[in-house]
């Protein structure tokens, strides 16, 4: 049983060892924890902004996307989408909504947790945090493909606009309605939180791998 935990945990800093090298033990460590706090407080900022304009809205409409609501003329587009028969805003992503923030405390939790496991399995504990922002983008693209190629045939305007894509990001729009669309601060956030874990693993491999190797080596001496 013992051996089995160290090979899931990992092997003990010596006290001697901690003393002589901290900083080596300590980097990956700090590397996690701001990497943590980047993602947690990404819940407070937009992860994606799309402005609309149409000739009866000269000075625009805004949409803003936070992972746990969304932000902005969400009516008025509501109203304009209407027409082209594309389902309400807020019926996209509906349980992603409502799980995120919990998601986002659990993989908080996570990379917390891989701080403290000093084997490969710590990797496993961050592999959320670190597709995490692959899975916005691919859940945005989901649900906006969705609503684009799914639009009602009843709709007052069904006959001239023909099922569409909308753009992820960048220049898109349809017909006399043209989008543009940005990544926001929040999403960056949570991009920064996966490459500062990725550079902590390498922190973590170097302080830890050679610990490992030589309790492996103790092993094999003990049972030969």
């Amino acid at each position: 049983m013992s051996s089995l935990l160290t090979s899931l945990v990992g092997p003990r800093v010596p006290a001697e060892e901690l003393r002589t090298r901290r900083m080596r033990y300590l980097t990956p460590t700090l590397i996690f924890m701001v990497s943590r706090v980047l993602l947690l407080v990404s819940i407070f900022f937009p992860y994606w902004h799309m402005e609309l304009e149409a000739p009866q809205y000269p000075n625009g409409l805004f949409l803003t996307a936070y992972v746990n609501h969304l932000g902005g003329d969400v009516r008025e587009i509501d109203g304009l989408n209407h027409y082209i028969g594309m389902r309400p805003l807020g019926e996209a992503a509906a349980f992603e909504r409502t799980a995120s923030v919990w998601a986002i405390i659990a993989m908080f939790l996570l990379v917390e947790g891989a701080a403290f496991v000093h084997s490969r399995w710590a990797v496993l504990l961050a592999l959320p945090a670190i597709s995490f922002p692959l899975g916005f983008i691919g859940d945005l693209y989901y649900w906006m493909r969705t609503f684009g190629l799914n639009l009602n045939p009843d709709a007052p305007l069904s006959s001239s606009v023909k099922p569409f894509v909308p753009t992820v990001v960048g220049d898109g729009g349809i017909g006399q309605f043209k989008t543009f669309a940005t990544l926001g601060v929040g999403y960056w956030m949570a991009v920064g939180c996966a490459a500062l874990v990725i550079v902590g693993f390498f922190f973590h491999r170097r302080a830890y791998r050679p610990l490992f190797l030589q309790a492996t080596a103790a092993r094999r001496d003990r049972s030969a």
